[in-house]
Order: C-alpha cells, then structure tokens, then sequence
C-alpha cells in the first residue's frame, strides 16, 4: 500500500561496528537500499521515521518515498529490518526499490471477526492456524490485511487460504487448500468422555486376562 510519506537519507561511506554505534549516537541508523536494477547503496535513515511506518497498520508492506540526498527520491519498501534483542531498538533496515509498474510479491496479515457458531451451540474450539498469506499483485494494489468472518463456521468446518477475497491484480500464492481457521471438538467434551468411557471397560478384560495367563503359567501340583 503507497502512503504519502517521504523518508530522507544521506549516503553512508564507513562500515563497522565503531561507524554504526556513532551513528546510532546520533539518532540514525544504517540502511542500504537496492533493486530494479541499480546498485544497492549503503545510507543512514532516522529510526524514528521508519519505526512509525513499521508500526503503522499496513507495516513493512507501506510503499513510501525515499529521498536520498544529492539524489533522487523513489518508492521503496522494507524488506528486512533488525532489533536489538534487549534494549528493542531499531538496529538496521534493508530497503527495495520498487517499480510501480511491475507486480511483487508480499505477504499479507489475515484477520478473522465473529463468533463461530460450532463455539457458542456444539461447544467446539476456535483456532487461528494461520495468520498471513502471500499474494502477487501490482504495488498500488497492496492490501492492508484480509479479513474473513467466522461465524457460520460449525464444528468440523474451516476457512481455507482460497476463501480469502482477493481483487484487483491480486493473486493468491499460498496453497489455496491452506487452513486458515477452524472449529474442532474441545478436549473434555463428549468425545473425550466416550474415550474415557471405552478405556474403563477395558481395564477390566485385560485385569482378567493377566489372571488366566498367571493360571496357565503356575505350576502344577504333582499327585
């Protein structure tokens, strides 16, 4: 999804650690863009900027403008992006050109509204098995997210991948067959009873079947 945002940058020369935490001293941080043919090229961004579009609602799928100085500013995307692991700031970020024209691959968050009737009238359980899909489709026909309503779903019933509604240039890439949600039988319902139910008479039988086997294997008193 394009928003109307433009991110500045200034070209980057040194590497290395020392280079990166001065840089980070100075509220930046190191990016490098690259794609559609040009060569990637190594810059500082402010982190503050780029942590508002990761955190916004279309996320690292916003198409946003970068303009680099001393050159020119084009559409680009996030495709990868590193936290510290203890002080959770934003570490670095990789960025893709983006040709508005050309179809890309992205993956997109399934959101899922209502209450599945298998929960409130069979006593079934809810469960989310997949949260996001990857589609095909041209940059200005990106999606936020998908949505899909749960509340016909019965026990024993799902929403696959191929029920998501797509439109525009969009195409699904995910197997269509892939389960997005279901209602299934809760663990301690009747199901669970019957089983219980089964193994309790068996105990019985085989209790009986140890004392003959016990019989037969004793040994016989001689006359």
């Amino acid at each position: 999804m394009r928003k109307d945002i433009t991110v500045a940058a200034t070209p980057r020369s040194g590497r290395g650690k020392n280079v990166n935490r001065r840089l980070r001293l100075e509220d930046k941080i190191p990016a490098v863009v690259y794609g559609v043919g040009k060569d990637s090229v190594p810059l500082t961004v402010s982190p503050k900027e780029i942590n508002k579009i990761l955190l916004s609602g279309s996320g690292h799928n916003t198409i946003f403008d970068l303009n680099i100085e001393g050159g020119e500013t084009e559409p680009v995307l996030i495709t990868a992006w590193q936290y510290h692991p203890v002080k959770g700031k934003l570490l670095h970020i990789d960025m893709l050109r983006i040709d508005m024209s050309k179809r890309i691959k992205v993956r997109i968050p399934v959101h899922t509204i209502g209450d599945a009737k298998g929960v409130k009238q069979q006593g079934g359980l809810f469960e989310n098995i997949s949260r996001d899909v990857e589609i095909e489709c041209l940059p200005d026909d990106i999606p936020e997210s998908f949505t899909l309503d749960v509340t016909e779903l019965m026990m024993g019933m799902n929403l696959r991948a191929q029920d998501i509604p797509l439109s525009g240039s969009m195409k699904l890439l995910t197997a269509p067959e892939k389960v997005i949600a279901h209602v299934v039988a809760a663990r301690g319902g009747a199901a669970a009873e019957a089983e219980d139910a089964a193994g309790s008479k068996a105990e019985p039988e085989v209790a009986k079947k140890g004392k003959k086997e016990a019989e037969a294997e004793a040994p016989k008193k001689g006359k």
